[in-house]
Parts: structure tokens; sequence; C-alpha cells
């Protein structure tokens, strides 16, 4: 398999792997009051700003799934470090769309919203990896995860508070105890803030 030894690199040696999943918050709004060729260009900076962190922080793009991305990470420290700095990214992108208060309401162009909020999930656990995607459990916890964050918001679960919780800067905040679709039981889930 050629993938295998680059896949092998996003998982540590028990085969423990931190998947991120991130997704627009509102995307099919958003694409419906852009138009296809504006929102076309919308997702290609989105794509850019995210590949961007992911390639910086050593991750590995497993897919991209229309307005979101699934990504590996050997190291719960590395796939948090990179969600912050995405938002981080994002936040800066959406500062530049954001017409400056000081103008005249008069003089500001057409209102067309060109931010970009991205929600993200995280999770820590054992997953099966064939044909260069990750497979079980812990995958779609992660997914399911990403699914009850706001844009521009993180939330991990607790495993990703446990194993990667001693980065500098980033703080855990209880965020509750969730039911998530299809997962049995209600799950601890932080919201990651820096």
């Amino acid at each position: 398999m050629a993938d295998a030894p680059r896949l092998a690199r996003h998982s540590d040696e028990q085969g423990t792997v931190t998947i991120l999943f991130t997704d627009i918050e509102g995307s099919t709004a958003l694409a419906q009051r852009l138009g296809d060729k504006a929102y076309h260009a919308l997702l290609a900076e989105h794509n850019r700003i995210l590949r961007e962190q992911v390639a910086r922080h050593g991750g590995h793009e497993v897919k991209s799934m229309g307005d979101g991305f699934m990504v590996a990470f050997a190291s719960a420290a590395r796939a948090l470090s990179c969600a912050v700095d995405i938002q981080k990214a994002f936040a800066a992108h959406n500062a530049e769309k954001t017409p400056a208060r000081a103008e005249p309401i008069s003089a500001r162009p057409e209102p067309v919203e060109t931010r970009i909020n991205v929600r993200i999930g995280l999770n820590t656990g054992e997953s099966i990896e064939e044909a260069g995607d990750y497979f079980g459990t812990a995958v779609t916890l992660a997914a399911r995860i990403a699914a009850r964050a706001q844009g521009g918001q993180i939330l991990a679960s607790e495993v990703v508070r446990t194993v990667g919780g001693s980065l500098a800067g980033v703080e855990f905040r209880d965020a509750g105890r969730k039911q998530l679709k299809g997962i049995k039981g209600r799950q601890r889930v932080y919201e990651v803030v820096s």
C-alpha cells in the first residue's frame, strides 16, 4: 500500500490517532446567498487557509468533504495547536472582510457575507486505517463533536483534554455532557480556548 508509510507518521506506536474535523457553519445558506461562483472562490480561500495550517502542524489531510476536512495527527498536542491556529487564521480573514466601523454606512458596499465561520471537533483514539482513510468509533466521535460546535469554536473530547491538555496558552472549559448522534451515552465535551 503506497500510503502506509505516510499514514504511519500520523498515528503513534500503538495506532492511536487524533482526528480533527472541520465544517463551515451555515455553508448551504452561505452558498445560496453568494451564488455558485462567489461561493466557489470563498471555498478555495477556506481550503487554502486550512491546508496551510494542517501542513504547518504536520497533519495529514485524510479527505476533504465539500466544506469540511478530516485530518489525522500522531499527537493530540499538534492537533490542538493546529485547531487553535486554524481559528486564528479564519478570525484574521474575517477581520479583513468586516467593514471598518468608522466608515459611514452610505460608503459601505452592499453587505455580502464573506466571513468564514468554521467549527472544529477533535478526538483521540484507536482507529482502523484502510486505503488512506480512518474508520472506527474514535473517528465517528470526532465528527459528532465537530457537529456540536458553533462557528469559530473548537470542541474536544475528554481524551484529547487528558492527553493534550498541557499545551501552553490553551485552556479547556467544560462544555458539559452531550448526547452525540449515534453514540451511546452522554459524552463529556470541552471547549478549547486560547
